[in-house]
């Protein structure tokens, strides 16, 4: 039996067609995806898209990330990273302690620093201007990835400017692009039942766009595996596939598999393989307009990401280089990866390996 008519035979003949004429599913075509357990047919659909707008090419980046606090008012219920600052867990660095992070992994060959934290109820707007700058004078030439939409909402509130102006301020300091955290899942219902007190889905929207505006790309992501329903997944990738038409300014979607330990809702499961593929699929089918589709190790694990190569991803992420808010929250994987071993697993998935910039521009081949 051919491939296509084993498509048929699991329902998604119609979908197979658009699919291959380049045609946008819809909502209801989403939905059918999710509700599928034949995962090896959502894989081969996602590999159609994935080749067509990446062909092989499986990237990767050296980073680094920085946390540089934990002291959040947020306490979103799904969160092991945020503290109270009465918290004997909380912390915060000062300048000097950020900068010298950058300089012990000034002998690595280091093109981005990943930096975001919580909302802290204390530090002034010029704390963060002055992490930027910092950064900038211990490694001029590096791509400062930082500050989610949640955070630079709040910043915004501490600059007392809009969103625009103070992205302006942000950018002068050292600000390169903005990391897709804090979108979790957009759904009312979902943040009145776990983070109440974050910055609502529709207005992180508006920030991102106001980003794409003002010059910076974006990320974007969707926090899955805890009490969301199939219905809001696709609520909320058909949200940034809208936005991204108006604006155009997402990189890459980051699916964010769900660790329950040391959160308010540590009595739930962690996510599944097959739940970690699937969504991985269907965002490759879904979200059309974004260029790169990211298989997060630290979240989904090295083994599962290398398989997600086949099911629409695209991208591994990176080194990372000391990852907190996932371990906090039971993660099991590595602290860092070295770029050897991203490559051996890229190769060994049958791809080429790209190390690429923050903006995908290629640094190097591994043929």
């Amino acid at each position: 039996m051919t491939m296509k008519n084993i498509i048929k035979k699991a329902g998604f003949g119609d979908i197979l067609g658009k699919v291959e004429a380049g045609e946008r599913l819809s909502c209801d075509d989403g939905l059918r995806l999710f509700k599928s357990n034949d995962i090896l047919v959502l894989g081969y659909l996602a590999n159609l898209v994935r080749n067509r707008i990446n062909g092989d090419n499986a990237y990767f980046i050296y980073n680094q990330h920085i946390n540089y606090s934990n002291i959040c008012t947020n306490l979103c219920k799904f969160c092991a990273f945020g503290k109270d600052k009465s918290s004997d867990q909380a912390y915060e660095m000062d300048l000097e302690t950020v900068k010298q992070k950058v300089r012990d992994r000034l002998d690595e060959p280091i093109t981005e620093i990943h930096m975001v934290g919580g909302i802290h109820p204390d530090l002034p707007f010029s704390y963060y201007t002055d992490l930027l700058k910092g950064i900038k004078e211990v490694r001029p030439e590096v791509h400062i990835q930082a500050f989610t939409c949640v955070e630079i909402a709040h910043l915004a509130g501490l600059a007392d400017k809009s969103v625009g102006d103070t992205l302006e301020i942000l950018k002068e300091a050292g600000l390169g692009s903005i990391p897709g955290g804090g979108a979790e899942v957009f759904a009312p219902r979902i943040r009145e039942i776990t983070c109440e007190k974050k910055l609502p889905g529709d207005e992180w929207l508006e920030v991102a766009k106001v980003a794409h505006r003002h010059g910076l790309h974006t990320n974007a992501t969707m926090l899955y595996g805890h009490i969301e329903t199939m219905e809001e997944r696709i609520e909320h990738l058909d949200a940034l596939r809208l936005a991204q038409d108006e604006t155009n300014g997402f990189l890459a979607f980051i699916p964010l598999a769900f660790h329950p330990k040391n959160t308010e809702m540590a009595s739930l499961s962690r996510t599944t393989g097959i739940d970690d593929l699937k969504n991985i699929a269907v965002a490759r089918l879904m979200l059309d307009n974004f260029p790169h589709i990211k298989a997060y190790w630290v979240m989904i694990g090295p083994k599962v990401a290398q398989v997600a190569l086949s099911f629409g991803a695209d991208d591994m992420d990176g080194t990372v280089k000391e990852e907190v808010i996932t371990h906090m929250a039971g993660a099991e994987t590595e602290q860092a990866i070295g770029s050897t071993t991203l490559v051996k697993l890229i190769k060994e998935a049958g791809r080429v390996a790209i190390e690429r910039d923050t903006l995908y521009n290629t640094i190097q081949t591994h043929a």
